[in-house]
């Protein structure tokens, strides 16, 4: 019943902008927090950026000052604006919300990911 949809992912030049959204449906009472993640072929899934529902953010060091993580709660949406994109952001990105049901269980859900190439 619950259902994370991300979009936005494309090839891009270096030094080019995206930006990424993640819609979240369903059975969602809640929403804790929602963040992206990215993984490249060979390396762990990381924590790209997060946000809370209060608007609190944390963002990996290796995008701080480039990438900016907003949401938007009466649509369950959160964005991505990933600016000055360099060859080693290139990954498969994966939006990521902790939420609760309306019978009070908590979740932890995963979208399908999008990917996110940059190259020249």
């Amino acid at each position: 019943q619950v259902q994370l949809v991300e979009s936005g992912g494309d090839l891009v030049q270096p030094g080019g902008s995206l930006r990424l959204s993640c819609a979240a449906s369903g059975s969602i009472f809640s929403i804790y927090a929602m963040g992206w993640y990215r993984q490249a072929p060979g390396k762990q899934r990381e924590l790209v950026a997060g946000i809370t529902s209060g608007g609190s953010t944390n963002y990996a060091k290796s995008v701080k000052g480039r990438f900016t993580i907003s949401r938007d709660n009466a649509k369950n949406t959160v964005y991505l604006q990933m600016n000055s994109l360099k060859p080693e952001d290139t990954a498969v990105y994966y939006c990521n919300a902790n939420y609760t049901d309306y019978e009070g269980w908590l979740y932890d859900y995963w979208g399908q990911g999008t990917q996110v190439t940059v190259s020249s």
